[in-house]
């Protein structure tokens, strides 16, 4: 029975290997700290937090989320380590909330191996804090207990680890910030919030006035999940959360690992499946159910498939770190076996340490096997799912070898998102994610054109590698064009050294852009003129409310800047305006998709750093940098590519074209 907790309050834990589950409703960072007899920190080392996450017996999580899982082995502490206490902070300077009292009350729970709840606490009363030490895990009598803590500070991390006796708190501080900054850079946003009523988060077009005038409520925790060492991804409704890449994987024990998909997940399923096609072949009992296309919850097919596509996601995710974890366990379990026999100078030689050594790697290899099954289990049902999911895809989520370009009519409403590639792990690398982007963009995006972007780039030539990258932002731009009604996108494009004539023709030749390609200085500074007063007067007009006062000549349709080749023919002046568009103009449709290298803007120093991080940074080529929002793996990011000989791009900006000129726009 789970020991629900106040401040306080405490109980004793019934064993030593434990999972510490978080859930806060929205992005927050966690850390650890170990102390001694008298809760002393003696230094940094013995501080688990983003930028150095794993100590001995301990991991935590390296990004910021608002779902966490810490893997604890308390018998695996270092020496004179009597107490862990648990840390919770919110982000700084990332734009999210800066106070506790305005995100729902986190939530934290120890939790033996197999999900099941031991204590839990709800940290609630918390106003003006940033910071907080939630619980903490002491020995006290040989005895490990755990107590609710609950102690927020105001004066955030730093001040937090100062109570704690770190020694240059600040500094500390800052080196958290700014890994848990790098982490959101790269990471792939998750899914948008659902109302209360379960519709999404969508904006109208049209209208200067089409962007909230007050933030979106906090997204809601995500729903439990189950533990993919014991039963596959997740995709049951047991009300166990699955563990993070630290969860340990088998038991000493041998307990059995994984199993077959079960796909009454909550998060993608809150009714009943469509019903398969009449000559599908019946389910057979204790056999996972066949996939269907849209098997997830939503309004209509398109919002049915892309939530499918993030549960798939979430699901390899969670299935591949749980696979890692047991294979890590292993791999420390058997070095414990041999430094316990080995630790025994008879034991060194002859027969005796041999047959130590054959014991200790056979049960990895046991342990290690039984983990590779599961997860092999687990990769075939997806792959089966991805194998059904990826034809009946609309144009917005398809690639462009999907016939379906080549019926595409431009839509009356825009889609709930696009897809701008596919992600992959090694463990399985033709099982494709699509990467799916929200509508309207709530991000730029950068396409990374140096040579130090990735192996496959270095090896590239430079002028190919340039081209390639302006290619795919062609390509990206085309996407956006054909998925919005007539006239209600618009993009520019900013060439200073026209270098990018090639790769722009299918753009030009089509007529689809909103003038020619802005090249020299003048041309610079014109179009970053013409955008920088449309978000000045939007806003304007949203905060006033008047949106029936804006210019008639101004276009309060969504606006795309392509720049290429940054920062040549920028000077001051044009990079502190290209800044501000990055911040301020998606929240009123002005998005940018930048090509650059970010070796040849070095000179500017850190004062473009915020630029980049602001970006999501995608390659023209294979690259391995992405990040997805459960677990931290790096995916290799796949950029789509028009086929070989393919017309399918200039029949897309043609039916573009010929949608606008029916329109009369």
């Amino acid at each position: 029975m789970t020991a629900e907790l106040v401040r306080g309050q405490n109980h004793t834990l019934p064993q030593t290997r434990l999972e510490i589950r978080v859930s806060a409703g929205t992005p927050v960072v966690a850390g650890a700290t170990l102390g001694d007899e008298r809760g002393t920190v003696r230094g940094i080392e013995w501080i688990a937090h983003p930028g150095s996450p794993q100590l001995p017996g301990l991991e935590v999580s390296q990004q910021a989320a608002a779902d966490h899982r810490l893997a604890v082995d308390l018998e695996a502490l270092p020496t004179g380590a009597h107490r862990v206490t648990v840390l919770l902070a919110l982000p700084v300077g990332v734009g999210g909330p800066v106070r506790f009292g305005a995100v729902p009350a986190p939530f934290v729970a120890v939790t033996g191996l197999d999900g099941t709840e031991i204590a839990s606490f709800t940290l609630t009363d918390l106003d003006a804090e940033s910071a907080v030490s939630a619980l903490e895990l002491y020995r006290r009598q040989d005895v490990w207990k755990v107590r609710a803590v609950g102690q927020g500070y105001a004066g955030g991390l730093a001040a937090m680890l100062a109570d704690q006796g770190v020694t240059e708190p600040a500094a500390l501080a800052g080196t958290i910030q700014e890994a848990v900054t790098r982490g959101l850079a790269r990471s792939v946003a998750p899914p948008p919030p659902r109302t209360p009523e379960g519709d999404r988060v969508r904006h109208a077009t049209g209208s200067a006035d089409h962007r909230p005038t007050a933030p979106p409520p906090a997204p809601e925790p995500p729903e439990p999940l189950t533990d993919p060492a014991a039963t596959g991804p997740a995709h049951t409704a047991q009300p166990h959360p699955v563990p993070g890449p630290a969860a340990a994987g088998p038991s000493a024990e041998g307990t059995s690992v994984g199993g077959p998909i079960n796909y009454a997940h909550p998060r993608r399923q809150h009714a009943a499946p469509p019903s398969p096609p009449p000559n599908a072949p019946p389910a057979q009992p204790g056999q996972p159910a066949q996939p269907v296309a849209g098997d997830a919850t939503g309004w209509s097919m398109d919002e049915r498939l892309y939530n499918q596509i993030w549960g798939m996601f979430e699901d390899l995710a969670r299935a591949v770190a749980a696979y890692r974890s047991a294979v890590d366990f292993a791999e420390s379990r058997m070095d414990q076996e041999l430094d316990r026999a080995l630790s025994d100078p008879r034991n060194r030689i002859g027969g005796a340490g041999d047959r130590a050594r054959e014991a200790a790697r056979a049960k990895r290899d046991e342990l290690t096997s039984r983990a590779r099954e599961a997860l092999d289990r687990d990769l075939a049902q997806l792959t089966a799912e991805a194998a059904v999911v990826e034809p009946a895809l609309p144009a917005a989520y398809a690639g462009w070898g999907n016939p379906v370009w080549h019926a595409h009519r431009i839509p009356m409403e825009i889609p709930m998102a696009l897809r701008i590639g596919d992600l992959h792990l090694p463990e399985r690398t033709d099982l494709r994610i699509p990467l799916l982007v929200r509508l309207p963009l709530e991000r730029g995006i950068w396409v990374d054109s140096g040579r130090a972007a990735s192996e496959a780039a270095a090896l590239m030539d430079t002028d190919r590698l340039r081209r390639l990258a302006m290619e795919t932002a062609v390509a990206h731009a085309a996407r956006l064009l054909a998925v919005y009604p007539p006239g209600e996108f618009a993009v520019h494009v900013i060439d200073p050294a026209g270098s990018a004539a090639g790769p722009l023709a299918p753009l030009v030749e089509a007529g689809v852009l909103a003038g020619p390609p802005a090249a020299g200085p003048g041309g610079v500074a014109s179009v970053l003129a013409h955008l920088t007063r449309r978000v000045d007067l939007v806003q304007m007009a949203v905060r006033a409310r008047a949106a029936d006062s804006l210019p008639p000549d101004l276009d309060t349709g969504e606006q795309l800047l392509v720049v290429n080749d940054f920062p040549h023919g920028f000077d001051d002046r044009a990079v502190t305006q290209l800044r501000y568009l990055a911040d301020e103009g998606p929240a009123v449709g002005v998005h940018l998709l930048m090509v650059a290298d970010r070796e040849e803007a070095s000179a500017y120093g850190p004062i473009l750093d915020p630029l980049w991080r602001s970006l999501l940074r995608i390659t023209p080529v294979a690259d391995s940098h992405l990040a997805d929002p459960w677990v931290g793996h790096a995916w290799t990011y796949e950029p789509l590519t028009v086929p070989p000989g393919s017309r399918v791009l200039e029949q897309v900006l043609a039916a573009v074209a010929e949608a606008r000129r029916a329109a009369g726009r």
